[in-house]
């Protein structure tokens, strides 16, 4: 009898571990995973083509031919098949390598600078090419004013005409 009392006790302690260990276990983990939406590879193009690829750096990521721009792209499709929108995808490459991966840097901060300084150059570039053409389009001011001494200018005609002889 003591041996049909041990098995009937093993097995509520079975039956209780296994509530247990069902009852701690989060629920996420008893819950199937929400399926992962198809996406669009024109998507993942226009995302990855304005990420810097981190081996190549004068191409996009979508551009460029490296394997670190293979992963790149595939993290771009994971996280965008995850939910995530167009800007959370960039805001995860920015965060993890900085605003540098971005191949538009954003129009704020000291990165204003990269905006408006070719603007403001190519202004001030102009204004001294107009300077410069006005001051080789005009008669030097001297010129007109300064008048010969006919005395002078009868000797620089005699010296000239004794040259040719």
């Amino acid at each position: 009898m003591t041996r049909g009392f041990a098995s009937a006790a093993a097995a509520v302690m079975l039956v209780a571990a296994l509530g247990w260990a069902a009852a701690a276990t989060p629920t996420a983990a008893v819950r199937p995973a929400p399926a992962a939406t198809k996406v669009d590879e024109q998507t993942v193009h226009e995302v990855a083509s304005q990420l810097r690829c981190v081996v190549c750096q004068s191409l996009s990521v979508a551009d460029s031919p490296s394997e670190t721009a293979n992963q790149m792209r595939a993290i771009v499709r994971e996280r965008l098949a995850a939910g995530d929108s167009r800007e959370q995808v960039l805001a995860y490459f920015v965060e993890k390598y900085g605003d540098w991966i971005l191949l538009s840097p954003p129009k704020s901060g000291f990165t204003l600078l990269v905006w408006v300084v070719p603007f403001v150059a190519l202004g001030i570039g102009l204004v001294l090419v107009a300077v410069v053409v006005r001051r080789w389009s005009r008669p030097p001011q001297g010129a007109a004013a300064s008048q010969l001494d006919p005395a002078v200018r009868e000797r620089i005609r005699r010296e000239m005409t004794e040259m040719d002889k």
